[in-house]
């Protein structure tokens, strides 16, 4: 709030018209592109949607936007770059790294009105659906049609499809059928400068040069605006039951994994800490896997085509508690029972969420998880032993979660400062593991200063100049990933 009103200064009081008539040339030139349903400036939509899910930022947007189509995205590019007025993109606002995170009076242009489901080709195995669309919603229309798309995680609900493309978004599956990336099809998308890209035509096949398909995949809306998205979709998978088995030793959880994975066909292998399950049950009330204490849980969710992988599950589950790997474990015996045992790894993420955790979303090898995390463990234990670490992840693919919660005695600032030099560490560990300081979760705010543990300077150089070309005035999120 600018209060020029006792003063005498005419340079200020012209600075204080100037500003404000731009705050309203903005904003009529906007409801001049989408209507003016469309555009909001109201107090709770600047805090809503001016923020992801990252709890260490605040909003402060100028306005938000709602286009109902490309024409009106382009127009609105045009716009931004005539007035040089960044753009922030913003879809489901589930993610963890504050990459929709508008801090600096940009223009916030939230995809939620552009959310239909276009097209379901049966012959092609795709569903092509406007970047607002849930991830719900596509799995919804995969099942209606004898079709399955298996990108999840907790966040399906909420999460859009324009996001999850633009971090690669990763989840529970992973271990079976791979990130965003390997169901992407094609990409419709407006670049920095305004101008339409329709990226591989949804073809299987498609050998003509670069695929600028995989440079939009991940480039969390540094480069242009993903409108729409053409998904691969793959029958459904046959039914499954889920283990959970209590270990003692981080390090057993992979040869776990092992004994599993040679026997079974595996959709899942997810874990989570004592801590994890323990706010979990007093947030939800949901109970106990079984009575005995585990300082680690790992969840394996396998495929029972004829309930005849229950049987060798049960044997390997023997043959874990005869080597000493397993303290304790119980199996589903139905999918009420799988979904509910489910439940204590889903609802995680979102119970930690009300404790402003501060998160890191790392990877290494799996082979090397147990030495990276005895070696993160030992570091904060001994740097940082008053704050409450929380650990949770897929460690069927290498993804370790690390959430510190905040204590009550810091405030945010003071916190977010602490954590940073915790993630400069961090971030060291990884790179000296070759590992990378995001798995699926992107880069963000949070972690683009510790880009560098997991990119040459060479690649960050390359990449840069890559934004440059598609835009070129730098408006698209800037400070965010580079």
């Amino acid at each position: 709030m600018y209060h020029f009103a006792r003063s005498t200064n005419s340079f200020y009081v012209d600075c204080f018209i100037n500003l404000r008539d731009s705050a309203v040339n903005i904003i009529s030139r906007l409801e001049s592109i989408v209507g003016r349903k469309n555009v909001s400036i109201e107090q709770a939509d600047l805090e809503n949607f001016g923020l992801d899910r990252t709890s260490v930022y605040c909003s402060n947007p100028r306005v938000i936007v709602f286009p109902t189509s490309i024409d009106q995205i382009q127009e609105v590019i045009y716009l931004a770059n005539d007035l040089e007025v960044p753009i922030v993109p913003s879809g489901g606002r589930t993610g963890l790294s504050g990459g929709a995170v508008a801090s600096n009076s940009e223009i916030v242009l939230s995809m939620n009105k552009m959310n239909s489901i276009l097209d379901v080709n049966l012959n092609d195995r795709t569903v092509t659906v406007e970047a607002g669309a849930t991830t719900q919603e596509v799995q919804e229309e995969a099942y209606k049609n004898g079709l399955f798309y298996p990108v999840n995680f907790a966040s399906v609900g909420s999460s859009q499809i324009g996001g999850n493309v633009a971090t690669n978004a990763g989840g529970v599956n992973v271990i079976k059928y791979g990130m965003t990336r390997d169901w992407v099809s094609g990409i419709t998308a407006v670049t920095g400068s305004g101008e339409l890209l329709v990226l591989n035509k949804s073809l299987i096949k498609n050998n003509t040069g670069y695929d600028f398909r995989h440079l939009f995949i991940g480039s969390e809306g540094t480069l242009g605006i993903i409108c729409q998205v053409t998904l691969k979709l793959t029958e459904p998978p046959p039914p499954s039951s889920v283990f959970i088995l209590g270990v003692s030793k981080f390090k057993d959880l992979l040869e776990v994994l092992k004994i599993f994975q040679s026997k079974l066909s595996l959709q899942a292998f997810e874990f989570f800490c004592d801590h994890a399950l323990q706010k979990v049950i007093e947030v939800h009330g949901h109970p106990k896997p079984f009575g005995t204490y585990a300082p680690f849980y790992a969840l394996i969710d396998f495929e029972n085509q004829d309930n005849t992988s229950q049987d060798e599950a049960l044997k390997l589950y023997s043959e874990c508690v005869d080597k000493k790997l397993v303290l304790d474990g119980v199996m589903s015996e139905s999918i009420a029972q799988s979904r509910n045992m489910w439940k204590l790894r889903e609802d995680i993420s979102e119970t930690l969420w009300h404790y402003q955790p501060y998160k890191n979303d790392l990877s290494v090898r799996i082979s090397k998880m147990p030495n990276f995390l005895d070696e993160i463990d030992s570091f904060i234990k001994k740097s940082y032993p008053n704050f409450e670490v929380i650990w949770y992840g897929h460690i069927g693919d290498g993804n370790l979660h690390l959430n510190i919660l905040k204590p009550d005695e810091l405030n945010k600032s003071e916190f977010k400062s602490r954590c940073d030099d915790i993630s400069i560490n961090l971030g060291q560990l990884v790179e000296s593991f070759d590992g990378s300081i995001s798995a699926e979760h992107g880069v963000g705010l949070l972690k683009r200063n510790y880009l560098k543990f997991s990119k040459s300077s060479g690649e960050i150089n390359l990449m840069a100049e890559v934004k440059k070309v598609f835009d070129p005035k730098g408006i698209l999120n800037p400070g965010k990933l580079l």
